[in-house]
């Protein structure tokens, strides 16, 4: 392989598919040929890639299904970043590792900084935690980027859910007290190449550590929704009535954080890396999502 490899993690998952889309030194890999459920092909992948840096952007992301598949969101999202770090400790090769707002409990009522502590409401948020923790204990040159809600035009998101279902109803209803940052897989992927590009020149100590990337500025579930359907009304779409509810009135096995905007300052000082506007990033979803589908 190149001296100049980005090994992802991720398979066909949003994130891994965006980086790449973006650059030609990524070398994709997921299952089954590599597995967190199947530990002895970490080793295998990581020494036949020889990488210059790993992007691990594989994870367990089922926030319901967590609550019951215990033992499964931890392999996926501990245990399986542990062995990768350790290994990227061992030949000195960077990692970036992909982690989640889902830490924070959401209760803060302001911008979450990566100094303000952790409180995850569920084994998901938990989960990714416990990965964070190992990945930083592990020595490795380990940059973990947290994110929120993203969104790309391919695979399981809100705003292909959102698509999909204002095809079949008229009115819709979709929480309206829950407050966070969507980000474009796309942008968060040029985001991680920018970084990796840095990194791979020469680590710094300050590179290391927890860093917030996500989509600037925020928004409600009900205010992503009717972004979704305010450029679907633009490609002469009917779009469906949304009503506000409160997240009371849609209860689900796991508790979603109430406000859980993440304040990227840290990320533009150290990198120079700002993520565009949450709105600008839907938009060219929503256009990729119209475009594959020939609207």
């Amino acid at each position: 392989m190149s001296d100049r490899t980005i090994l992802v993690t991720g398979g066909a998952g949003q994130l891994a598919s965006a980086l790449a889309a973006a650059s030609a030194s990524v070398r994709l890999v997921g299952r089954p040929v590599f597995d967190f459920d199947a530990p002895h092909t970490i080793a295998r992948v990581f020494h036949d890639a020889k990488p210059a840096l790993v992007v691990n952007a594989a994870a367990y992301t089922g926030v319901d299904a967590a609550e019951t598949d215990v033992d499964a969101a931890y392999r996926a999202n501990r245990d399986g970043p542990a062995q990768l770090a350790a290994l990227c400790a061992a030949a000195g090769v960077p990692l970036i590792h992909v982690s989640t707002d889902y830490v924070f409990d959401g209760t803060k009522g302001a911008p979450y900084t990566e100094a303000d502590p952790v409180s995850p409401s569920g084994v998901y948020g938990a989960s990714k935690l416990a990965g964070e923790q190992a990945v930083l204990a592990s020595g490795a040159k380990a940059i973990i980027l947290r994110t929120s809600w993203v969104h790309a035009h391919t695979g399981k998101n809100f705003l292909r859910t959102m698509l999909a279902v204002g095809k079949t109803r008229d009115r819709l209803t979709v929480v309206a007290d829950q407050r966070g940052c969507p980000t474009s897989a796309a942008d968060l992927a040029d985001a991680i190449l920018a970084i990796a590009a840095r990194v791979m020149n020469g680590w710094e100590d300050r590179f290391g550590g927890v860093f917030h990337a996500a989509g600037t500025g925020d928004t409600t579930w009900h205010g992503l929704a009717l972004a979704v359907f305010e450029d679907a009304a633009a490609q002469g779409l009917s779009i469906p009535r949304v009503d506000p509810i409160a997240t009371a009135d849609w209860p689900t096995p796991a508790r979603r954080p109430a406000y859980s905007r993440l304040d990227c300052t840290r990320l533009a000082e150290t990198f120079g890396v700002r993520l565009p506007h949450w709105r600008d990033g839907v938009r060219r979803t929503t256009s990729a999502i119209f475009a594959a589908n020939g609207v």
